[in-house]
């Protein structure tokens, strides 16, 4: 084991973002806007990155509403400005299709859909940039550094993160190459993981910040970004549709955007609360990909790269509170996608914003360095911003899916939403509950046998795994664990026949057949020795 004895070094700055992503790069660069303009030049801000590189865990393909970019660097697309984004593609034209087995029918797509102004980028590349911007105003970027502990005060507030050891075996034992992590103290720590991040999960238990919401609830998407046909290709254009593959009784849906040179990025979302658990989300995707409106444009193309994540889909109802001793929730950690409208990135860049303006003001406000900040004007702005009216206006309409109706009346009710009440019903519906709840057992629900994969259109899960660009230390230390690998089995096997094969994207659980085991089955994550 490793020596604890061996003091960890410390970094002390003014302000700590934990992930850059469109959020925590957002709040870094407002900050230091703002001490700049201010002449505070010892007002250090700071932002850890786990990936090695700015932009590598963050999937490419992406609708960007401009709104908040333009308020945070006006000219991001100007050809006047020498760094400007290069690679966004406007938005020409949408398509709403309705999926069956074989047809394409169009349907009417809601207000909220309307691209007219939008963007289609690679996210990946868009983050690169706005590291870049981060760095050119003063933020210290350390990519590579990935925050694994959450550090309090005496007095329970929040003082900073520390990150991992590097060089660790599997063993636990340090290797020759070890390095011990840092600690970083902030007056301020922002978290900006996205999803169902680690830290913030801790941050939340803690404070108890779920107290006045709903339960969050989730979805998987699952994406490829493919090189096509030059006659394929229509640039600028972004399909979304419904139905096919999916069962009726399963939210979610498919997209189709032409962006860059002959690039197309697609994929498909689906809720977790489906309630069969012989579904495969990735068997699906798979599936979609073989309907005539998505093999008309990829057939004789070439996938580039593969990836998959968690989406906060809870929405209005499930925002936690965000503010808390010594920090704050910004970005897709506090669940600010907008799920009709299938945007999140404007809401995400924009709560950061918000978090560095109240930040600022308070640090600036509050100098002694042995208080604890509490940021009131976050909360605040949240409430009376773009973020909180355009989130409300939507609240129903994921939630009407969870009705005895299933897709049917969720597309009935959302049009009577989207056109009719714009949110200003007397009532808020209720989530169902956590997604797990919803899950039937196996022998409730009839099996799903998904089709081979051609190897063309469709492949097995481990070629798509070797397009993600992850990698990792063969003997490093496994951050999934199980307390009981034989008790696990024994209790979900009977009841739903192996799920977790299913519902991971990229095959790290596994039943695998074993006459040792009582039932015959052995549990496994395939990362675990």
């Amino acid at each position: 084991m490793l020596d604890s004895r061996t003091v960890k070094a410390t970094k002390l700055t003014s302000a700590l973002l934990e992930a850059a992503s469109p959020a925590g790069l957002s709040a870094a660069i407002k900050l230091k806007q703002l001490a700049n303009k201010a002449g505070n030049e010892d007002f250090r801000v700071l932002l850890l990155e786990k990936a090695g590189e700015l932009g590598a865990h963050i999937l490419s393909g992406n609708v960007i509403e401009p709104s908040a970019v333009e308020e945070l660097l006006p000219d991001w697309i100007s050809p006047e400005n020498p760094s400007h984004f290069e690679n966004a593609t406007p938005a020409t034209s949408d398509k709403m299709r309705f999926l069956t087995k074989t047809r394409s029918i169009p349907i009417p797509a809601p207000p909220q859909m309307n691209n007219h102004g939008n963007y289609i980028i690679s996210l990946n590349q868009f983050c690169k940039w706005l590291g870049e911007r981060a760095e050119e105003v003063g933020v210290e970027v350390y990519p590579g550094f990935a925050a694994s502990e959450v550090l309090y005060k005496q007095d329970g507030s929040v003082k900073g993160v520390a990150t991992n050891d590097l060089g660790v075996g599997r063993d636990g034992k340090p290797k020759d190459s070890f390095e011990r992590g840092m600690e970083f103290h902030a007056r301020i720590t922002l978290f900006a993981e996205g999803c169902h991040g680690s830290l913030s999960k801790q941050v939340i238990k803690k404070f108890d910040l779920r107290s006045e919401s709903q339960p969050q609830t989730y979805g998987l998407g699952l994406k490829e970004v493919w090189e096509v046909k030059p006659e394929n290709f229509r640039k600028g254009e972004v399909v979304h549709s419904m139905g096919y593959p999916l069962p009726s009784d399963t939210y979610g849906g498919g997209w189709l955007y032409h962006f860059g040179d002959n690039l197309v990025s697609l994929g498909l979302v689906v809720g977790l609360d489906y309630p069969n658990p012989w579904l495969s989300p990735y068997g699906e995707f798979q599936k979609m990909k073989h309907h005539p409106l998505y093999k008309s444009v990829i057939e004789g193309g070439k996938c580039i790269s593969y990836g998959a994540r968690a989406l906060n889909e809870g929405g209005f109802q499930s925002i936690p509170k965000c503010a808390f001793p010594g920090g704050a929730l910004i970005g897709d950690t506090a669940g600010f996608l907008n799920v009709p409208k299938i945007k999140g990135t404007h809401t995400a860049m924009r709560s950061g914003m918000l978090a560095a303006q109240a930040a600022y003001t308070a640090l600036e406000t509050n100098k002694s360095d042995s208080g604890t900040i509490f940021l009131y004007d976050y909360e605040d702005a949240l409430r009376k911003s773009t973020i909180w009216k355009e989130l409300k206006e939507v609240r129903n309409m994921r939630p009407s899916f969870d009705t005895r109706l299933g897709l049917y009346g969720g597309i009935m009710y959302s049009g009577l939403e989207a056109y009719l009440f714009r949110g200003k019903t007397p009532w808020t519906l209720k989530h169902h509950g956590a997604d797990f709840s919803a899950t039937k057992t196996a022998d409730q629900c009839k099996k799903i046998e998904y089709p081979k994969p051609d190897n063309e259109i469709s492949f097995d899960i481990l070629t798509s795994v070797s397009r993600t660009g992850t990698n990792h230390e063969e003997d490093q230390p496994i951050h999934l664990q199980v307390k009981d690998w034989d008790k696990h089995a024994e209790e979900e096997w009977p009841k739903y026949k192996g799920i977790e094969n299913r519902f991971c994207p990229a095959g790290v659980y596994e039943y695998i057949e074993d006459d040792t085991k009582d039932i015959g089955m052995r549990f496994q994550i395939n990362a675990q020795k």
